[in-house]
């Protein structure tokens, strides 16, 4: 088990470095103002220097993994520890996804263009699959999950919402994967950000009526 801790320790931080070691092989190729934020047609219309891509990179990478990886120490009713190796298996995922967006967005900037958005699609897509697959497993924190008031407030919502949650997104992940198919942006980025509002939603509005007729069975 200890061997398998520190091999996916090491995976994580190695994953980590990976956008790093890009963003320095490509500094040099790289124009002094780069763009950092496109429109729905994927056309840049902000721009930014060559630090503040650095400094994106490096929050998205190694400050995210440090700020995970002081989530347990500082959880109150440490149920994030007790989670043991699934959430470290969680902060895999997330920086492989991390990771993979800020290759990404290096990419893109060294490009000029947006070349290949519906990439983004498949990516957050796939991170909710992945974490959609992991929900029940989440034990009521403050910090994982689907945190609402009614949530925090009772375990038997907070269960019931997260198994009807960990399958909505399942689902809505594999649609923001299949939106990428589409070659219209318009249509693309409706059914994206549409899908994103019915898995945010949903779950939110179903642990209040589980709460409520919680409170009135009392």
């Amino acid at each position: 088990m200890k061997k398998r801790s520190n091999f996916l320790e090491i995976l994580i931080w190695s994953l980590m470095l990976v956008p790093l070691a890009f963003l320095f092989l490509n500094w040099a190729e790289l124009p002094d103002r780069v763009p950092i934020h496109f429109n729905h047609k994927s056309e840049a219309d902000d721009w930014g220097s060559k630090n503040f891509l650095a400094g994106l990179v490096l929050f998205m990478t190694l400050g995210m993994n440090l700020l995970l990886l002081a989530i347990p120490t500082i959880d109150p009713k440490d149920k994030i520890a007790n989670m043991g190796s699934k959430y470290h298996q969680l902060r895999l995922m997330l920086a492989l996804f991390m990771a993979a967006l800020a290759v990404f967005i290096v990419y893109s900037a060294k490009a000029g263009s947006l070349e290949n958005s519906n990439f983004v699609n498949v990516l957050v897509g796939a991170l909710l699959i992945s974490f959609g697959n992991y929900f029940q497993a989440i034990k009521p924190n403050y910090f994982l999950g689907i945190r609402t008031p009614w949530t925090l407030e009772s375990e038997t919502v907070w269960r019931k919402t997260h198994r009807l949650g960990g399958r909505l997104w399942m689902v809505g992940g594999a649609v923001m994967c299949l939106t990428a198919l589409i070659h219209d942006p318009v249509i693309r980025l409706t059914l994206f950000l549409g899908t994103a509002a019915v898995v945010t939603l949903v779950p939110v509005v179903h642990s209040f009526i589980l709460s409520r007729r919680e409170r009135q069975a009392a």
